[in-house]
């Protein structure tokens, strides 16, 4: 069973199986780009998965940030809709990098699901090795899918408050460098980083190609902050693009690391949180 990163060809010799399912997460944003085009053509089998409408929740004004977590109830829907059981392989996909697809990926594993990968090299990487695509919409397959909850995954932003005052765990921030410093902010009204936050962008995770670099670049990547078993925890902007650093960093046999699902979005949305 493959847990973090498939490459094509191993995609290829299981996408046959019942056992199986595919899901295309190229993201839409407001102009439904991501949805359109996989109406025109996907993986083959591929069900789609919709960042707003199935990866994330109701925005509590004040409250939440850009991209809560969904109920339990509604996302066990959705898997239960996607086929996926106990035995199921699944393997997510986006445009490229595996930014968006990442939180399904994480999704999965915080409801206990382990048999889910990233398809390195998304979308771009399949066309580029002009492999089959279709524009077939599958069938709902509507298994029974039963999340068994790791809680422990998650930190909520009490914990996050409490760790400014007396530093429990290594707090990383997966968004671009320009805005971890705060230089501009294209997405939220106010820029900067949570207090004691450290760089590390998700996009040198991947090569020039998009594609995963080595486990031994990955190691030599991290290793200023995994060398002594830290205890990590990553946040973004809303909780989405940081589920690629958990990725990476599970791909070279790290786990002691949470996700903030709030993430930047959320602390800002108390104007007394200090920012950096």
């Amino acid at each position: 069973m493959y847990k973090t990163i498939i490459n094509t060809t191993d995609l290829l010799k299981i996408i046959d199986k019942e056992s199986t399912i595919v899901i295309d997460c190229r993201n839409s944003n407001s102009n439904g780009s991501g949805e359109m085009a996989y109406e025109i053509s996907h993986i083959p089998n591929a069900f789609y998965a919709h960042l707003e409408n199935d990866l994330s929740g109701e925005i509590i004004k004040g409250k939440t940030g850009r991209h809560p977590f969904p109920t339990i109830a509604n996302f066990e829907k959705n898997c239960s809709i996607w086929g996926i059981t106990k035995e199921t392989q699944v393997v997510v996909y986006d445009w490229s990098n595996g930014g968006i697809a990442a939180r399904l990926w994480f999704m999965l594993k915080w409801c206990g699901h382990e048999n889910v990968a990233l398809l390195n090299g998304g979308w771009e990487n399949w066309q580029k090795k002009d492999l089959t695509i279709s524009s077939e919409i599958p069938k709902t397959k509507n298994s029974l899918f039963k999340a068994n909850l790791k809680s422990e995954l998650l930190v909520d932003i009490s914990q996050i408050e409490q760790n400014i005052k007396q530093v429990g765990f290594t707090l990383i921030d997966a968004r671009a460098a320009f805005r971890y410093k705060g230089e501009s902010e294209p997405i939220d009204p106010i820029a900067g980083h949570i207090p004691k936050a450290l760089s590390f962008p998700y996009t040198e995770n991947v090569d020039e190609n998009n594609l995963f670099l080595e486990k031994s670049s990955l190691k030599k990547r991290f290793n200023s902050i995994i060398k002594d078993n830290e205890n990590l925890v990553i946040y973004c902007g809303s909780g989405v693009t940081a589920c690629h650093n958990i990725l990476a960093l599970h791909h070279i046999g790290y786990e002691n690391v949470q996700l903030f699902p709030g993430s930047w979005s959320e602390w800002i949305v108390d104007e007394s949180r200090i920012v950096q």
